[in-house]
């Protein structure tokens, strides 16, 4: 006879009644944001659809870093990339803006793959060392190629324009065509995280001698892993590009790597809701506290994720999830 309290034991019920509830606040979230354009002020759109854009490539740093267990501090050149791939083919090839993204999504993916080749025998520290020298590079690199990227100076772009049938504005257009990518995105990342690569990388990520004593070919999913999370970086450059309509070297330095790793950090590694959560926290944080002095984000930043690491060492969605728990079982006992 099994020792555990008849009131700790979970039913086929209680698990359906959950899943309910799950899906009913996903189409209340999903109903939300598809409303948020629409009632929102322009500037309040252009930060909700940055938060898109933010989660996009925190999505592929989840994946990398929360369930591979791959750390990475150059997450930020693959933004930076698939940002300058659409720039480029928009402002020197004319190229339609909605043809940039799939280019984009292809270059950085090709690139990732070719950066996991070389650390496939680095770990840990000794990694994340050499992914933040690349994201250092970067920046002299797209200098020196003036003619291509614009230098210094970057490149301006024409805004895309909405199609006239739709009848919308162009930022709630490019907040709807954001938020429909990031759904995509998420859709593609939440398949393989459910196939066989998911549990590859997982095993991967909690021992890796344990993993390839059961035949995870590490090589492999090693660089598919930094080759996938480059993809949505690209991805998510390739639309941040059509909602600045400018790109510039010194928009993506190191400190975008550091901040998009922060980002994940607070937002909770290897959860479902990590990387919206920290795309806002990405977007709004040094929004609120730029007012307050010009050093003010950086500091803020330090507090918030100690902070977070103290209070709750899973995120903010853990900590979510571990209220949302605890409300279950008040419920029960009720």
């Amino acid at each position: 006879m099994s020792s555990t309290p008849l009131s700790l034991k979970s039913s086929p019920a209680s698990g359906g009644l959950a899943r309910h509830w799950r899906w009913a606040a996903l189409a209340l979230l999903t109903a939300a944001a598809c409303a948020a354009p629409f009632q929102l002020a322009p500037f309040r759109v252009f930060q909700l659809t940055m938060v898109l854009v933010y989660a996009m490539a925190l999505l592929g740093l989840n994946l990398l870093v929360g369930h591979a267990g791959q750390i990475s501090l150059g997450h930020g050149c693959f933004f930076a990339l698939g940002s300058y791939a659409a720039a480029i083919m928009m402002d020197r090839w004319d190229v339609p803006y909605l043809l940039t993204l799939p280019a984009a999504m292809a270059v950085t993916f090709v690139l990732g793959f070719a950066l996991g080749v070389p650390t496939l025998r680095l770990r840990g520290l000794y990694l994340a060392l050499v992914t933040m020298t690349i994201a250092i590079f970067l920046v002299p690199l797209l200098k020196r190629f003036g003619s291509l990227t614009g230098g210094s100076m970057g490149l301006t772009l024409a805004h895309p324009e909405p199609p006239a049938w739709t009848g919308l504005a162009r930022d709630q257009w490019l907040y709807l065509l954001a938020l429909a990518i990031a759904a995509a995105c998420g859709l593609v990342a939440w398949s393989l995280l459910r196939s066989r690569v998911g549990r590859a990388l997982h095993a991967l990520r909690d021992n890796e001698s344990a993993a390839e004593v059961m035949g995870v070919r590490l090589a492999r999913y090693k660089t598919l892993a930094f080759a996938w999370s480059a993809m949505f970086a690209g991805a998510a450059g390739a639309v941040n590009t059509w909602v600045i309509a400018f790109v510039s070297p010194d928009s993506f330095t190191v400190n975008l790597s550091i901040m998009l790793l922060a980002g994940i950090v607070v937002g909770g590694l290897g959860s479902t809701a990590g990387p919206l959560l920290g795309g806002a926290f990405v977007m709004f944080v040094p929004t609120f506290s730029q007012g307050l002095n010009e050093a003010a984000p950086n500091v803020v930043f330090g507090v918030l994720i100690i902070a977070v690491m103290y209070l709750a060492p899973t995120g903010l969605a853990g900590l979510a999830g571990r209220a949302g728990r605890f409300a279950a079982h008040i419920q029960r006992k009720k």
